[in-house]
């Protein structure tokens, strides 16, 4: 399990995304490629979402992105 999907859940009802068991591989390789950083490096990926989720515009950017590959 990602370390930070448990922080994300608002994010995730927002952008309309279920995470399942079977899905959350595939929605964490998702987050780190919006991103843009290596995946499985969970510390630097929760810490760019939370600067990613903490502006409005900046969040609505990333919902997007989320949206859009789901």
């Amino acid at each position: 399990m990602s370390c930070y999907f448990r922080h994300m859940k608002d994010v995730f009802d927002e952008a309309g995304v279920e995470i399942t068991q079977e899905n959350r591989k595939e929605v964490d390789k998702t987050v780190h490629g919006i991103l843009g950083i290596e995946y499985k490096n969970c510390s630097d990926t929760w810490k760019r979402v939370k600067l990613e989720i903490s502006e409005e515009k900046r969040r609505a950017e990333f919902l997007s992105k989320l949206k859009a590959v789901k």
